[in-house]
């Protein structure tokens, strides 16, 4: 309960100073025309939402009205009926949203960048599927086939989340890569679907070395002693992906929108963000001092 007591303090704390600027600039621009007072406060439903990523439970349903509703309504005394609280849902992905830029994690000079599918629906249901119809696209992962999109994710040696970006299943994974290292620096270590000289050379603008293994029909380079451990080290942005979809479940087929997929994603990431104990690299100061040689 300290936890949900936790989430709720730091979420209360960042809406107190979004939303009244941001309710504002949606009457200023006719977006919004009055404001209608829920009973719900908007932290108290992000908390709920993020705590549903964080208490492996496998569907909303269920944890909202097996878990909530039953042992926390003196922690949340205008609780919604489930309908309507899946109705006020959609009014979270901006707030959530603009959440994670607080919670994320910042450059430390060592990061890690690679992309995982999420699929939408099973393969052989992909001509009946419409809530995606047009929008998802078909790719293939190291799994196979998989209609649905992409999670690109750029993390720390710490196992802090610095960016992400969504995109189609058929996006390819260098494509994405400029937008998200916008802010980075140092070194960058990926896998062999991002070598790319032209990508190479725009990320050497802005002070970032990409450093990647090589094909089998590609010949040797040079790599210092550091980046051949830090490319072994690169399980633990795998270990951040199968968290994201086995415990913050951020994949699922049983979307109803797009506007709720979003949702699901964005929520699960920042449930993640908010744990304390993440995958990490630990490095020593003379380790990093190994970077410049």
């Amino acid at each position: 309960m300290n936890k949900l007591i936790d989430i709720f303090c730091d979420v209360d704390d960042f809406c107190h100073k979004f939303l009244p600027v941001w309710e504002a600039e949606l009457i200023a621009n006719g977006t919004k025309k009055r404001r209608r007072q829920s009973k719900m406060t908007t932290s108290e439903c992000m908390t709920i939402v993020i705590a549903f990523h964080q208490s492996n439970h496998r569907d909303f349903k269920n944890f909202y009205i097996g878990l909530v509703q039953r042992y926390w309504l003196e922690d949340f005394p205008t609780l919604l009926s489930y309908t309507r609280f899946l109705h006020k849902m959609s009014a979270l992905i901006i707030p959530m949203c603009a959440y994670f830029q607080t919670v994320k994690g910042k450059p430390t000079g060592i990061a890690f960048v690679d992309s995982t599918s999420l699929k939408v629906c099973h393969n052989i249901r992909i001509p009946r599927n419409r809530v995606f119809d047009g929008v998802a696209k078909r790719g293939k992962g190291t799994m196979g086939w998989f209609y649905g999109f992409k999670l690109h994710l750029l993390i720390n040696h710490i196992g802090e989340i610095i960016s992400l970006k969504i995109t189609p299943g058929n996006t390819n994974d260098r494509t994405p890569i400029p937008e998200l290292c916008k802010n980075l620096y140092g070194k960058l270590y990926a896998d062999k679907g991002y070598i790319g000289k032209k990508l190479s050379e725009k990320l050497a603008e802005g002070d970032i070395d990409l450093v990647t293994t090589v094909r089998k029909n590609m010949k040797a380079k040079a790599i210092s002693i550091f980046d051949r451990a830090m490319l072994s080290k690169r399980y633990i942005i795998e270990t951040i992906n199968d968290q994201l979809k086995n415990i913050s479940q951020v994949e699922h087929s049983r979307h109803r929108s797009g506007t709720g997929f979003m949702l699901n994603v964005i929520s699960g990431i920042v449930a993640y963000c908010l744990k304390k104990k993440k995958p990490r690299i630990k490095l020593s100061a003379s380790e990093f001092g190994l970077m410049e040689v």
